[in-house]
């Protein structure tokens, strides 16, 4: 079996949730991974796009480059950093084996964000097809994704983009939205089982937000994270 390749945005702003979102892909996965950090340190001279006043992490863009990064070869998944999964990823996998016909697969949300600003202080915005880019589980095989090379990632408008424009909708394939759980964004209690829990709002590792759902969880998997079992002297 080849390696599951996951490419996971990274921002100095919030380094440590990286680290522990990878803890918690490692822990849970039951098939080799190749976790690969998409960081603009590391992609000189391939990502050349200007900084976006609206983007409000380092990565906003950057995640459009995977299937190119792949060699348009493979299944890929792309994940924002303030996420924690609590199930094995080989599932979103399968789904995406089972299913290539379709070039891509998003929880497609249909929401107005509850709050005005996020973390930071960065100003909240709205606006159609919302955090479906958050996570993308990519068919990079797919023909239509050959026009997603340097060049286009660094000049196509922002929401062609987001809203995966260059795609017919029939190309678009649909996660359950417990593999992107939006944090304090949903108005009715839920029996749903969460997979992926994602603070797009602020994570556990922001003082303003450091009680907000699943900061528990997110701390467990942090004490693991920086973790070392000292040997002891006989």
């Amino acid at each position: 079996m080849n390696n599951f390749k996951i490419f996971v945005g990274y921002d100095p702003k919030e380094v440590v949730a990286w680290h522990v979102l990878v803890e918690s892909l490692i822990n849970q996965s039951s098939i080799p991974l190749c976790i690969v950090p998409l960081n603009l340190q590391n992609l000189n001279g391939i990502y050349k796009r200007k900084h976006d006043e609206r983007q409000s992490n380092a990565f906003s863009f950057s995640r459009f480059l995977v299937p190119f990064l792949s060699n348009f070869e493979g299944i890929a998944l792309y994940m924002d950093c303030d996420m924690l999964v609590q199930a094995d990823i080989k599932e979103l996998l399968e789904v995406a084996l089972r299913n290539q016909d379709k070039a891509i697969h998003v929880v497609k949300h249909d929401y107005e964000p509850k709050n005005d600003t996020k973390y930071l202080g960065q100003k909240q915005y709205s606006y159609p097809r919302k955090n479906w880019s958050s996570v993308i589980l990519w068919n990079c095989s797919h023909p239509s994704h050959k026009l997603l090379n340097e060049d286009y990632v660094a000049t196509a408008e922002a929401a062609t983009l987001h809203r995966f424009l260059w795609l017919d909708d029939d190309q678009i394939g649909e996660l359950g939205v417990e593999w992107n759980w939006l944090v304090g964004e949903y108005d009715e209690d839920s029996q749903i089982i969460v997979k992926n829990v994602h603070w797009t709002v602020g994570g556990p590792y922001f003082e303003e937000y450091k009680t907000s759902d699943f900061s528990e969880e997110w701390r467990q998997v942090y004490d693991r994270t920086i973790s070392c079992e000292q040997l002891k002297k006989s």
